[in-house]
């Protein structure tokens, strides 16, 4: 598959990830130090150990979404009763008492998005370790989907947040924020430091290589 544009990589420039001035890549003495001239930081043809550094901060959250299912997201006390809601029992609640669109909404922040994006990432990774060439402007634009929509599984707990700050009555009704909040908010934020770890330009060069 041969690409019809040639690429920074080929023309020997290499761009700051801090400043993002595209500068030339040295071709004689030392690349370890490779300096951009404007503001002074290490260059990188490439993310160093991208891909080691994604699969451990995907595993990592892989590991972590397993407790924020199985505890509580949140603690309702009703006149001295107190009962424990997983995100899933939240769901169901909320479908049992009409309110479909809150239900689609968490059901869509804390199932369905951070699933995706986990097969996502694992495809990605998967496809450049074994030198697959297959679709990569598809590829890069299943990065760029999960790039973008990584955050918004922080509804969740915004959901969670709001919640817990209106109902505030005493010993009549009082909801608090369950452990599973404390891991759903780790998920969130290492599977998205995991995105950004990954190097979609990995994808790519491949394809020159192959082409």
């Amino acid at each position: 598959m041969k690409s019809e544009f040639t690429s920074a990589f080929q023309r020997g420039l290499v761009s700051c990830g801090d400043c993002h001035l595209l500068s030339r890549w040295p071709q004689g003495g030392s690349k370890i130090n490779a300096i951009c001239p404007r503001c002074g930081s290490k260059l990188h043809q490439r993310k160093p150990n991208s891909i080691s550094r994604t699969w451990a901060l995907l595993l990592t959250a892989m590991m972590l979404y397993i407790p924020a299912n199985i505890l509580p997201m949140t603690l309702t006390s009703k006149f001295g009763k107190t009962q424990a809601d997983t995100i899933m029992s939240g769901i169901v609640y909320f479908i049992g008492n009409g309110s479909w669109g809150i239900a689609l909404v968490v059901f869509s922040a804390s199932i369905f998005v951070p699933l995706a994006k986990f097969l996502i990432l694992i495809y990605l990774l998967l496809s450049v370790q074994f030198n697959q060439v297959w679709r990569p402007r598809d590829r890069s634009l299943l990065y760029r989907a999960i790039e973008a929509i990584g955050r918004w599984s922080m509804v969740d707990i915004f959901v969670v947040t709001v919640t817990v700050a209106m109902v505030k009555l005493g010993l009549l009704a009082n909801v608090a924020a369950g452990p599973a909040a404390i891991y759903f908010a780790f998920v969130v934020v290492i599977s998205m430091l995991a995105t950004q770890s990954f190097d979609p330009r990995l994808i790519w060069d491949l394809v020159e290589e192959k082409g």
